[in-house]
């Protein structure tokens, strides 16, 4: 009786990065720049290595494929967190925010495969120079991108389709700005342990084995670079490197600390600091980082602008 009396939840409410209502224009002002900018960033670089045939190589084709993920990530979150900066009814539905997560784990798991090929393609590039163009042949760059992608658009149905076995009749208040899984475990009526239980052990096993691999090619490319006696291939080498190590640490290190460190979810405005890094800030970032210590990259704006 008790359960037949239950309403159940068709609609959620997003809550949003805060409540004061002061703050909702110039929020919105800020977080349109940024998607701006990104969109600019992310499709401009795509566009950038198609055109220019100095930069159709392997580690361009990977860094063309990151750029369209990024875009994909900040693409499911920030149009639907801008309507709300502006609407008082900041209402999703259901189907909307399953789909809404769909899309950004299908990204975001994209995108660490991806990081994972790019390291690969450094350690062949500095470690095997003369094998180079042999080892990372096109049909084994379309193969790496192609099976990322696959990954990327699996991994998220198992999550997805376990959501569909929870009732939400208590609240329908997610304390988020996007349909992260987190904050829906917390409103649920039905016990997600199962849920929360298979996030963390997926959550936990890709970033590992994902992070693992690139240290370990990247442990192969130090000695690599330290036994080179020129000093300029030295100094380039590290220039290569150097960007992806940075976007493997902002990117890693905040899904770490959201889904992996222990009693994660306690802190409701930390959660969003860090969805709001991964989500927004690193799509935001990476252009940049892969383009600014890149002559190549560089040179192609150059002669684009003139």
């Amino acid at each position: 009786m008790m359960e037949a009396n239950k309403t159940l939840v068709t609609q959620f409410v997003l809550k949003g990065i805060t409540d004061r209502l002061e703050l909702q224009v110039p929020l919105f002002l800020v977080f349109l720049l940024i998607y701006v900018t990104t969109m600019v960033g992310n499709i401009g670089l795509i566009f950038l290595i198609w055109r220019d045939t100095h930069l159709h190589s392997p580690m361009y084709f990977f860094l063309s494929s990151l750029a369209f993920a990024d875009a994909c990530t900040s693409s499911s979150v920030t149009p639907k967190m801008l309507m709300n900066f502006l609407t008082k009814n900041n209402m999703i539905s259901v189907f909307e925010c399953f789909t809404q997560f769909y899309f950004f784990c299908y990204s975001a798991t994209t995108e660490c495969l991806l990081l994972v090929v790019m390291a690969y393609d450094r350690y062949v590039a500095i470690c095997n120079p003369l094998l180079y163009l042999v080892v990372m042949s096109n049909r084994l760059c379309t193969w790496l991108i192609s099976v990322s992608y696959v990954i990327g658009f699996l991994h998220p149905i198992i999550h997805v389709g376990l959501l569909f076995r929870l009732s939400f009749c208590r609240s329908n208040i997610i304390d988020h700005f996007y349909c992260e899984i987190l904050p829906l475990y917390k409103i649920s009526c039905t016990d997600p342990s199962i849920n929360a239980l298979v996030a963390f052990i997926f959550a936990a096993f890709t970033q590992a084995i994902t992070f693992m691999s690139i240290i370990i090619s990247y442990i192969h490319v130090l000695f690599a670079i330290l036994k080179k006696k020129s000093e300029k291939g030295r100094s380039k080498a590290f220039s290569t490197c150097s960007a992806h190590l940075l976007s493997v640490s902002l990117f890693y290190g905040t899904l770490f600390f959201m889904y992996v460190r222990p009693g994660s979810g306690p802190d409701k405005y930390q959660d969003k600091m860090y969805s709001l890094f991964y989500t927004i800030i690193i799509p935001l970032l990476n252009p940049f980082i892969y383009s600014l210590r890149n002559n190549e990259v560089l040179g192609a704006l150059r002669k684009l602008i003139k």
